[in-house]
């Protein structure tokens, strides 16, 4: 193993669109919501401390969180964990994580990646990984790894990379477009094409090379961040990171650098990947398994489900006995202190979470 590379894993968000399970006092990240009983988190970091040292492996998250990532992690030197006073998305996470790295190793070559996807095809990852890194180190490349799609899918956002043929197998390629959530038929004219993939939202860069570019495009966290050198890692980190973030807006790596440096490059990766966003990419990654018939997806102790379609069962508490008879396409999930059941429709699951924003639904956030 190289002793200049790191992961990074960002592990901060609320994972509002897992509601009701994921909650502000512990998000979905920290959750044990796949078939294997193990949680997001968990899962990252055994993925990456296979390909980076393990004492190499640092998770962001917030100040709130510490505990819980002390307890799902409790092999993680007290060094490695990174907390932010709250969550302002992903350019500065990466910026805070950056300037951390910078001061350990100013040759250190980092994986940013989000706590919540689903690997399959682990040594293809490994190896696209390991690859993306070695390229990264010799290059000032900033690199996402883009995962070359088997259908037209509206869910994800779409790179566009110059022509990709057999000659680029193993290497990135030149972004030419980021491209947000299509619509239907703009996803069908992008899956056709061969030169689109799916933004992972998982980068490998050189810190330097990040630090470059936030330094070019995103200024005001240079402004903000003036006299990391002599604070982090200090007593007087967590007042100077109050102060810090409290300026910062709300923005994505994406939108601050990536789709703004000429230095954006794309890895066409082939691992089977889910991002496990909502109720309905758990859905689709657990039914993908086919684990049930009819297309349904129960994650629960003793249940009695019958005559249901492509339905979603979720309870939190195993010994209940769940019964659930002749829905098609819903989601069914029981925390205790509520009963949610919708449409398995992503944006008619929205408008139910974004009523618990109201007042007299703050107990349960």
């Amino acid at each position: 193993m190289n002793n200049h590379n790191y992961c990074v894993i960002m592990a901060g968000g609320i994972g509002s669109r897992f509601w009701p399970v994921s909650r502000e006092d512990k998000p979905k990240q920290f959750l044990e919501l796949t078939p294997d009983g193990k949680s997001f988190l968990r899962l990252a970091y055994e993925r990456f401390s296979k390909i980076v040292p393990a004492d190499h492996v640092l998770v962001v998250s917030q100040v709130r969180y510490n505990d819980m990532v002390r307890e799902t992690l409790p092999e993680v030197p007290e060094e490695n964990i990174i907390l932010e006073p709250f969550s302002r998305n992903t350019a500065p996470c990466i910026a805070l994580a950056t300037f951390k790295l910078l001061m350990r190793d100013p040759d250190a070559v980092m994986v940013a990646t989000p706590a919540d996807h689903i690997i399959l095809d682990e040594d293809v990852f490994e190896n696209t990984i390991c690859n993306a890194l070695e390229y990264a180190a010799g290059s000032d490349a900033l690199i996402t790894l883009g995962i070359v799609p088997d259908k037209p899918d509206t869910n994800f956002g779409y790179i566009q990379g110059v022509t990709y043929g057999v000659e680029e197998e193993g290497k990135p390629v030149k972004v030419k477009t980021f491209t947000e959530k299509p619509d239907k038929d703009l996803a069908e004219v992008f899956f056709h094409s061969g030169e689109f993939f799916w933004n992972s939202g998982i980068f490998v860069w050189k810190a330097q090379s990040i630090r470059d570019e936030l330094a070019k495009h995103m200024p005001e966290v240079e402004i903000l961040f003036r006299g990391w050198e002599t604070e982090l890692g200090t007593p007087g980190e967590a007042a100077f990171l109050e102060r810090a973030y409290s300026g910062i807006s709300k923005i994505s790596i994406d939108y601050a650098v990536m789709e703004k440096t000429d230095k954006a490059w794309v890895y066409p990766s082939k691992f089977r990947w889910h991002d496990i966003g909502s109720w309905e990419s758990l859905f689709s990654f657990v039914s993908s398994l086919g684990l049930e018939p009819d297309g349904n997806v129960t994650l629960a102790g003793p249940s009695l489900c019958a005559d249901n379609k492509s339905t979603l069962v979720y309870t939190t508490d195993r010994d209940k006995l769940v019964v659930v008879r002749g829905l098609d396409n819903f989601i069914v999930v029981d925390t205790g202190d509520v009963l949610m059941v919708c449409p398995r429709d992503e944006q008619k699951a929205k408008e139910v979470i974004s009523n618990i924003a109201m007042p007299e639904y703050e107990k349960f956030r």
